[in-house]
């Protein structure tokens, strides 16, 4: 299991109780831009069902694809670090159904309680870490001396 389905599982009951007080139902037709590169991040989601299509600006063509996101996923972390800005953009490849966050109040949460910020940054740089990870085998299988099989082995 990634550490991405168990971003709330991984928190005490009761800072998990008071993330779901602050959290909001949502659905995203399939095509819609969630966020794009460079604006104000300002809120997160956690999918319920769906996919998304993380991408990269790419001046002069087509944005490009990153990562596929799905059920039980981590949508956005760039709420968390100033200056609060999406480091990618982000399109629904399905329809998707999610659980939304207002970044600011959570990062209110946090600052009110530091033993809560301490947990749900913790768990939001294994999620980063996991994707770094992530990222590194799939530039290994496409430019790795040996292809898909050294990315296999580390």
């Amino acid at each position: 299991m990634s550490t991405t389905t168990t971003l709330l599982n991984g928190l005490p009951p009761a800072s998990r109780d008071r993330m779901m007080k602050v959290a909001t139902e949502v659905f995203l037709p399939a095509g819609t831009r969630v966020f794009e590169e460079g604006q104000r991040a300002d809120q997160f989601w956690i999918i319920r069902t769906g996919t998304v299509v993380l991408d990269l600006h790419v001046p002069g063509r087509r944005a490009a694809a990153v990562e596929t996101l799905g059920p039980g996923d981590l949508l956005g972390w760039s709420w968390l670090l100033p200056p609060y800005s999406w480091h990618l953009g982000a399109e629904a490849k399905t329809a998707v159904e999610a659980v939304r966050f207002d970044a600011t109040i959570v990062r209110a949460l946090c600052e009110a309680d530091p033993a809560f910020g301490k947990a749900l940054s913790l768990r939001v740089a294994q999620v980063v870490a996991e994707r770094l990870q992530n990222t590194r085998v799939r530039l290994l299988d496409l430019y790795g001396p040996y292809g898909g099989e050294l990315g296999r082995r580390v």
